[in-house]
């Protein structure tokens, strides 16, 4: 057996395995978002949560009887401190933020019931959070805390988790989260997502480090199969070898991984020729297993599949794309929408195609006759002989509008920002200019100044108090001259936001004088009974899912008044000041 030649050849392998991978851990840069998460903060936690992993429990016989990759988790024992105490199954707390930092308990999910957890997530599902929602998101699910347990198992908090970490789509945040914690194989899916985004790039080395970062048991199927083709990549051949020879010793089975694998250790010089789709890491291996490989994908492959051959560089050649392949062009236009092909490349192909010159005048009519494909290609000839610029706006808006009808639109985004750059806005007639706006314009948010208004409370300096820069003897007096000010002006009436801002202060403890009682009444029934029902109940983390719920898809600074009003008064109940200050720092002050 291959297994006994290596043991002869080097009779102390096995020793040697005990003592691989001596690894540094460490978390990469947490992203930056306006609840501004303290990077400094979440790598100076407590690292034993890395090393508190259940092994005492392992006998003989089930080391005999574990997965073969229980064999390589040997080498790594030495450096892990096992805890005692956690074989009394007691809660593990998975996260990256200190709940403090954030006015949260470690209890915050202890009242939750789990059936209402879970429709608040399936709600919370459905909908494209804006950005602010997103990132309370992340720190409601992110903060250590002990799971829920009322209706609710680990598992179904966990996949919570996964499912939503996997749409946010932050790779940074996921690594963080599954390194910090030791949990890749706790988190088989989410571990497998971001190890697969990497591998769709053809970026394996970065897939690979994440299996350097880590130091547990990996016992998923297809994490240990990546991990044992990470050892090959990375030159520790005879580790490899040994581990995969008792991986099939104990019963092992995969004729596809194995004939890719015989060939990479260079038992075989024929490659095998089988492309499997199933898994990237399979369709991996047959690109690196034959020198010869060749694969044209279609309308159904999956879209990381495609992405791994655009960054491969094995999607098609431009100059030899017939014209006449309308299939083939068609898969192309669809991969330009994914951002998997250029743009560039596909507007070349258009320009081959051969229209006669009558087409080619009378293109707004013309194109009606023609098919999808055809139509583009005459209208965007037409486009780059145009010079009016009445003219050309209309055919831009037409070649947009066909991309559309076809769900194509993303394929026609930057050429089209191109076009509209090169005219002058002065000059665009005005049944155009929404047009001419909306696809040219940058839509990401642009930092504004505060500019304080001494005439308007919420808008005065008054609100610096949320950021820390009032003395709690400064902001009472300031705040009983402004008021004692606005008593006096019988013009002047309290806003909204003011009220939010007076009782938020309050709620802190700071003294208001009952003579300013009168300037404003308070509603109780504003804030949601169910809400309401939550706060009374203690349900900390299930009223900021709702909060969540409620912001949606809006961004905190166009909510209206009313909304705010409830959410601040329910914040200040469960005396989130953390949260609540983040958020009124962010729709208080008048921004220029």
């Amino acid at each position: 057996m291959k297994i006994l030649k290596l043991l002869n050849r080097r009779n102390f392998s096995i020793i040697f395995i005990f003592f691989l991978f001596s690894l540094n851990i460490q978390a990469e840069e947490q992203p930056i978002d306006i609840w501004n998460i303290d990077k400094e903060k979440i790598e100076e936690e407590n690292k034993s949560d890395i090393s508190n992993k259940e092994d005492n429990e392992i006998n003989d016989e089930q080391e005999t009887q574990s997965n073969i990759y229980d064999l390589q988790s040997q080498k790594q024992t030495v450096s892990i401190q096992v805890d005692s105490t956690l074989n009394s199954k007691e809660e593990k707390i998975i996260g990256l933020y200190d709940p403090e930092d954030y006015n949260f308990t470690i209890n915050m999910w202890s009242n939750s019931n789990g059936d209402q957890l879970k429709s608040l997530f399936s709600n919370l599902a459905k909908i494209n959070l804006s950005q602010d929602a997103a990132n309370l998101m992340n720190i409601v699910l992110l903060t250590n805390a002990y799971y829920p347990n009322i209706n609710i198992t680990q598992e179904e908090f966990l996949k919570i988790k996964s499912d939503w970490l996997i749409k946010y789509n932050d790779r940074k945040l996921i690594e963080e989260y599954l390194i910090k914690n030791q949990i890749l194989d706790l988190h088989p899916m989410l571990s497998r997502y971001l190890i697969d985004q990497y591998l769709s790039e053809a970026n394996i080395n970065k897939a690979c480090e994440i299996f350097s970062k880590n130091t547990e048991v990996i016992k998923d199927d297809y994490l240990s199969k990546f991990n044992l083709y990470c050892l090959i990549i990375n030159g520790q051949i005879e580790e490899a070898q040994l581990i995969f020879d008792l991986k099939k010793e104990l019963g092992f089975k995969d004729e596809y991984f194995e004939k890719k694998l015989d060939y990479l250790f260079g038992y075989t010089t024929e490659p095998d020729l089988k492309i499997s789709q199933n898994t990237m890491l399979d369709f991996h291996l047959a690109h690196k297993s034959n020198p010869e490989f060749n694969f044209e994908p279609e309308e159904n492959t999956n879209k990381l599949i495609w992405k791994y051959l655009a960054k491969s560089n094995l999607l098609y050649n431009v100059e030899e794309i017939d014209i006449t392949e309308l299939d083939k062009i068609s898969l192309i236009e669809k991969a330009t929408n994914d951002k998997n092909f250029s743009e560039d490349d596909l507007f070349s192909i258009y320009k081959r195609f051969q229209f006669n010159i009558s087409q080619l005048l009378n293109a707004q009519d013309s194109y009606k006759t023609l098919s999808g494909i055809e139509a583009r290609a005459l209208l965007y000839q037409r486009l780059l002989l145009e010079s009016d610029i009445n003219k050309k706006l209309e055919l831009l808006r037409i070649l947009k509008d066909l991309f559309k009808k076809d769900n194509y639109q993303n394929a026609f985004d930057s050429e089209l920002k191109k076009f509209l750059s090169s005219i002058n806005p002065e000059e665009v007639p005005s049944n155009f200019t929404t047009f001419y706006f909306d696809n040219l314009e940058d839509k990401s948010e642009k930092r504004k100044s505060i500019k304080f208004n001494k005439d308007i409370l919420h808008q005065s300096k008054l609100i610096n108090y949320f950021n820390g820069d009032f003395a709690k003897s400064k902001i009472e007096k300031d705040l009983d001259n402004f008021l004692k000010k606005i008593k006096k002006n019988k013009k002047y009436k309290l806003s909204k936001k003011d009220i939010i801002l007076i009782e938020s202060i309050k709620s802190d403890g700071i003294k208001v004088s009952k003579k300013y009682d009168n300037l404003y009444e308070i509603d109780e029934s504003e804030i949601p009974t169910d809400i309401q029902v939550m706060i009374n109940n203690d349900e900390f983390a299930t009223v900021l899912l709702r909060i969540i719920e409620v912001i949606g898809q809006d961004e905190l600074e166009f909510m209206d008044e009313d909304t705010l009003y409830f959410i601040i008064s329910a914040l200040n109940q469960l005396d989130i000041d953390y949260v609540r200050n983040k958020i009124l720092l962010k729709v208080l002050p008048l921004k220029v």
